[in-house]
């Protein structure tokens, strides 16, 4: 319905600005007010071809064609300087409606010739890959780079993906004045890349499919606290949905599952979750040496690495007693029967209430590695609201779904009227990090709205490896293997050379063929 309204309005301040415009160019002035059909009549007084009207009405891609077109449109009324476009896009438009109702202002038509002497080659050029690129990244293909380790054996730090915007759906870009291509701030500047008002609202378009259990997804991270830009204001907290910190990690729960950690190991629905080869779940160890084998934890390290390829950090708490942070399981099973190990056991937090996980309440005496039971939220379904489990859902209230929450003794109020129950508006999940112990995820910030997911990961299309160094800094058996799916993952190189070979020897016969042509 809101779109519906920007419809309107749009269209209304179109008639308005171009209505004269349209009767100089030999059409109707009611023209102007028709939504799309209007759009069409603007293109045919510019010469331009009709499905342009696609690229205007797409977020963020419009923003570079309404420039174009009103570089053009002034131009067929004899408004051919640059400057007059700069006026036009500083003013909001309001310096070409002024021209239109401009007696003197006249229809003089298009003349290539002055386009291409005042909008170099090379510039047009530019426009038109940014155009392309822009609709690819918004709303097919984002890549996207492994920062942490939170995934680390699933996915490397150092791993370049390729995110599908269609698998999931696509979602419709919420801040449209942005700039085309970047995030949340503008590289090297470090300033923001976008104007916060106006937002629109929510829209996904359909789907292939729906996020699935075990699925390894891209989201925005709903308590987003990292500044990527500068300003004076400390850490900027307040950002549009679409402009969050961009986070990968494999979706563990569900609408609707019953969601439990027991020592360690996940439980969904009951069960015990079995996960796909492709997971390479690791958590932390503590790990017992015979006495005196190691004279220190560098000597320690140093063994480990070589003997085993361990490379996360190992700390020693105790005389030959040692803690790895982040070991997968077949792993600790070979260290466990190495002659100079005495023990080898898991590191679970039996502790009891850790604050820093959510929902940051005593009431829920939580930790990482024991917690819940929890029901995951699905829309339209209701759930009991107490004083008591409100801290679960206080977020999803206020924060994701824009109500306003009040407390007044043992009572509940949302949007002034008394409630015993509440209704999710939309989907939620639960996503980790398949290295346990080395993950800021929904155990610590909670619930990820379906509002907030960005796409499927499907490719690796690169992988650096920064401890490395010439040939051996590209892991050659990463490149162009998918991220989801079972069994291992298999490189698809092979198949890129054959096409970009293919398209080298095809190339180079075509150009023999053309040179002797002339």
């Amino acid at each position: 319905m809101v779109y519906l309204y920007i419809l309107i309005i749009a269209q209304l301040i179109n008639g308005l600005f171009f209505w004269k415009g349209y009767e100089k160019a030999g059409y109707k002035a009611w023209q102007a007010f028709v939504p799309f059909y209007n759009t069409v009549i603007f293109l045919r007084i510019i010469s331009r071809p009709w499905w342009w009207v696609f690229l205007l009405y797409l977020p963020v891609i419009g923003n570079i064609m309404i420039i174009v077109m009103t570089y053009e449109w002034l131009h067929v009324f004899n408004y051919r300087k640059k400057r007059y476009t700069l006026l036009s896009v500083v003013t909001l438009g309001l310096f070409t409606a002024y021209v239109m109702y401009l007696p003197k202002t006249v229809y003089v038509g298009k003349d290539a010739d002055v386009i291409r002497k005042n909008v170099s080659s090379w510039v047009s050029a530019v426009l038109f890959a940014v155009v392309a690129a822009s609709g690819i990244h918004t709303y097919f293909i984002q890549p996207y780079m492994i920062p942490t380790s939170s995934l680390e054996k699933t996915l490397l730090v150092g791993d370049f993906l390729f995110v599908s915007k269609f698998h999931y759906g696509v979602r419709v870009p919420m801040t449209p004045l942005s700039l085309p291509m970047v995030h949340d701030s503008i590289p090297i500047i470090g300033t923001k890349s976008y104007i916060k008002t106006p937002q629109l609202p929510y829209l996904r378009l359909p789907s292939l499919q729906k996020v699935e259990r075990n699925d390894i997804t891209v989201f925005n991270w709903p308590t987003d606290t990292v500044r990527f830009f500068r300003d004076n204001s400390g850490i900027h907290v307040d950002k549009p949905i679409d402009k969050k910190s961009n986070y990968v990690k494999r979706t563990v729960a569900i609408p609707g599952d019953v969601f439990e950690i027991k020592d360690g190991d996940v439980w969904i629905n009951g069960k015990k979750e079995i996960y796909p080869v492709r997971a390479k779940l690791q958590t932390s160890y503590i790990v017992i040496t015979k006495p005196n084998i190691f004279s220190s934890t560098e000597e320690f390290s140093a063994t480990m690495y070589h003997q085993f390829g361990v490379t996360d950090p190992s700390y020693q708490v105790a005389k030959d007693t040692y803690i790895f942070t982040s070991l997968t399981n077949d792993v600790a099973n070979a260290l466990a029967a190495n002659s100079s190990i005495v023990s080898v056991s898991r590191n679970v937090n039996n502790k009891g209430y850790n604050p820093a996980i959510f929902p940051h309440s005593p009431a829920f005496a939580w930790n990482e590695d024991n917690y819940g039971p929890i029901t995951i939220p699905a829309k339209g379904k209701a759930v009991d609201l107490t004083i008591e489990n409100l801290p679960l859902y206080k977020s999803i209230i206020t924060t994701y779904e824009h109500n306003m929450l009040e407390v007044k003794g043992t009572d509940i109020y949302i949007n002034g009227q008394k409630v015993t129950s509440y209704t999710f508006a939309q989907d939620y999940y639960w996503m980790m990090g398949d290295n346990r112990h080395n993950s800021e995820d929904s155990r610590f910030w909670g619930f990820v709205p379906e509002d907030h997911i960005v796409g499927k990961p499907v490719l690796v299309w690169m992988s650096i490896d920064k401890y490395q160094s010439g040939f051996n800094k590209i892991r050659w058996k990463r490149l162009f293997t998918t991220v989801n799916g079972e069994g291992e993952p298999v490189s698809y190189g092979w198949v890129v050379l054959v096409l970009l070979g293919g398209w080298g020897v095809y190339s180079l016969v075509k150009k023999k063929k053309d040179n002797k042509a002339t």
